[in-house]
């Protein structure tokens, strides 16, 4: 097939090297020129262009951009394409996504694979990024059946395991194990670096191993990709963010009161509720 990736990113960029070898022809395009010469450079794509006539004979679009491009970058595309073209994007909000785009574009069908880095761009992409990870698709009732076959074939070729839910679903979902976590590490880091002692912080520094580098990860990671997750997610982060807070001020309480059975309790709970969501 004739694969185009709008946005040589770290996504766009994993898509192109495993498409790629598996005999698809690729196309990229990018804002940059610089971008698309090292696309082509890192054999990411098979040829790339800043001009978006380029994806006019692909037979699907995977569209890579930040999420508030995603609209306005396929408002654009769909003046190259022929009726017949499947579109989909990556962006880990779905609903405002699907609902501006579907009227547009029937063949469309919204998609979020679940893997990524802390890196970005071109020089950050990898093969095999999507083996064995969650890859999301949010088709509605009246997206033709063989867009969503087709799409589904490419996900399991990229060996990811494909998960269907309504996009307000997955919205809801994603903001409790993707979009929370972000803004609570960040909070964590923010705190920690409140520390107005500067020989204690400088030892917390030096002191910090494994288990602050993991909880603190994704709050380090893209500041643009953090602010568009509470922009275009927002009501559900905030919903997310308040049941938090309320778990937060329960554990300061018992701390505060010294209820220390209770306390355990609770962690033996989420000891026992963890491995649902990592296992």
């Amino acid at each position: 097939m004739n694969i185009g990736i709008l946005g040589l990113g770290l996504i766009g960029g994993s898509l192109g090297y495993d498409l790629r070898s598996q005999g698809h022809h690729v196309l990229g395009v990018s804002r940059r020129e610089s971008t698309c010469q090292t696309a082509v450079a890192l054999g990411s794509v098979d040829e790339a262009s800043v001009d978006m006539s380029l994806l006019a004979v692909a037979d699907i679009i995977f569209v890579c951009t930040p999420i508030a491009l995603i609209v306005p970058q396929v408002e654009q595309l769909i003046t190259h394409l022929s009726a017949a073209t499947i579109i989909t994007d990556v962006g880990s909000v779905k609903a405002p996504i699907v609902q501006a785009i579907s009227p547009l574009w029937e063949r469309f069908v919204g998609g979020h694979p679940m893997a990524g880095t802390a890196d970005s761009g071109i020089e950050a992409a990898q093969k095999n990024l999507f083996v064995d990870r969650p890859y999301v698709l949010t088709p509605d009732a009246t997206t033709p059946k063989d867009a969503i076959a087709i799409l589904e074939e490419i996900v399991r070729s990229l060996k990811a395991k494909i998960y269907h839910c309504q996009p307000e679903q997955h919205d809801r979902a994603v903001s409790w194990i993707s979009h929370l976590p972000v803004m609570v590490s960040a909070a964590l880091i923010t705190a920690c670096t409140g520390e107005n002692d500067p020989a204690v912080l400088q030892l917390a520094q030096n002191l910090a191993s494994s288990g602050f580098r993991d909880t603190s990860r994704v709050g380090g990671g893209n500041p643009e990709l953090g602010v568009m997750m509470a922009r275009y997610n927002r009501q559900a982060l905030l919903g997310s963010l308040q049941q938090y807070r309320q778990n937060i001020n329960e554990f300061i309480n018992l701390i505060e009161q010294k209820d220390w059975i209770t306390l355990e309790a609770k962690l033996q709970s989420t000891q026992q509720a963890r491995p649902f969501f990592t296992d």
